[in-house]
């Protein structure tokens, strides 16, 4: 019911975030939506900290944020799976940058095995970086937004987080602890009287990533596996709502109803799409 309630006054013109001066961390800054995202901000006046392991392909993001228009990108090499890692980079940033203002969660893995095939290791390193990332990186800058009772929390979850899925077991259950984190952050900050910080939690269906490798769509007129660079313009422009659920396309919508449809239904509907084959041929053995 809140969902619906908010996107339909979201058909209605709203007032749109100003992003001149923020600061803005994204994680997973090197490909995909991070650097899309990062590209779509560049012109808009923020200053950008980029995190992510892969050293080269960050340094091109941040070539690409500089020609879009950007005038201050640090970039910085961080292992978001790895607590000490992530707060002695934050340290950093608050002593070379300031304090983040917007903090963009975008890193992930998604492995793509069936459940007695994931060994412990892989169920620990998808939770480190699809969940407790989000922890750290939350426990290292919103004090300071909670001290201004300004900022911005975005965390780029899953439509996968509201229902589990064929072979994706850890990656569900990751990005439904994401989820509901987010949600309680906000609640605490409500409650605590600090609305001035904002929180935006990104639900899609497949983004034609390096994560996704190669997954196609049985059903793209239902589910579409959108591009990064539209996926990017959707959620920035989320940002400058300052909504507080972004999910897309229309259909994932289907997938909150889970409370009120019984079990057999949406395995039936995981059927008719095809996600069962389409997870075989994209993570299956080759």
């Amino acid at each position: 019911l809140f969902l619906i309630i908010e996107n339909t006054f979201c058909i209605f013109s709203r007032r749109k975030k100003y992003f001149a001066g923020e600061i803005v961390l994204i994680t997973g800054s090197a490909n995909g939506i991070g650097r899309q995202v990062a590209l779509k901000l560049a012109p808009l006046g923020v200053t950008l900290v980029l995190w992510d392991i892969d050293d080269e392909g960050n340094i091109e993001t941040s070539r690409l944020a500089q020609q879009n228009g950007a005038n201050r990108v640090y970039v910085y090499h961080c292992d978001c799976s790895n607590r000490e890692e992530v707060y002695e980079q934050a340290d950093k940033v608050k002593k070379e940058v300031g304090d983040v203002t917007t903090l963009i969660n975008n890193a992930g893995i998604l492995i793509g095995k069936k459940f007695c095939e994931l060994t412990d290791e892989d169920f620990e390193k998808t939770f480190r970086i699809n969940f407790f990332a989000h922890v750290w990186t939350c426990k290292a800058f919103l004090p300071a937004m909670v001290a201004c009772n300004r900022g911005h929390l975005v965390s780029t979850a899953s439509g996968a987080g509201f229902l589990g899925f064929y072979r994706v077991s850890d990656y569900c259950a990751s990005k439904s602890a994401a989820i509901a984190l987010m949600e309680a952050i906000n609640s605490e900050l409500y409650h605590e009287g600090k609305c001035g910080i904002k929180t935006t939690i990104i639900c899609p269906y497949f983004i034609s990533t390096r994560l996704s490798k190669g997954f196609k769509s049985k059903k793209p007129c239902l589910f579409p596996v959108y591009d990064p660079e539209y996926a990017a313009s959707r959620i920035v422009d989320a940002i400058k709502k300052e909504k507080f659920y972004l999910i897309m396309p229309p259909a994932v919508y289907s997938l909150c109803l889970k409370t009120f449809i019984p079990r057999k239904v949406t395995l039936l509907f995981e059927s008719y799409i095809k996600f069962p084959k389409s997870m075989d041929e994209a993570f299956g053995p080759k």
